[in-house]
């Protein structure tokens, strides 16, 4: 079995055709995917650093805990 060399037979250039069509394809699909994205405009949020309104969520928040009943009941002993 004799194996040819790519650069006498004229086997390069099918490699290089393959390759530079696999190039131009992954650009094509760049620009196909850059050019329809549309840019979404998202709102700035701004988190409320006061003091006073995070202990009144707190206290709400203790006052919803209190009046659930619990689910689950634990055992005296772990095992």
């Amino acid at each position: 079995m004799n194996i040819n060399n790519p650069f006498e037979s004229g086997h390069i250039k099918n490699y290089i055709l393959l390759y530079v069509s696999v190039v131009v394809i992954m650009i094509l699909f760049f620009i196909a995917s850059t050019l329809f994205h549309e840019n979404e405009v998202v709102e700035k949020k701004i988190f409320a650093t006061e003091g006073n309104l995070s202990q009144t969520i707190n206290v709400e928040k203790d006052k919803i805990i209190k009046e659930e009943k619990p689910k689950f009941r634990l055992l005296d002993k772990a095992y």
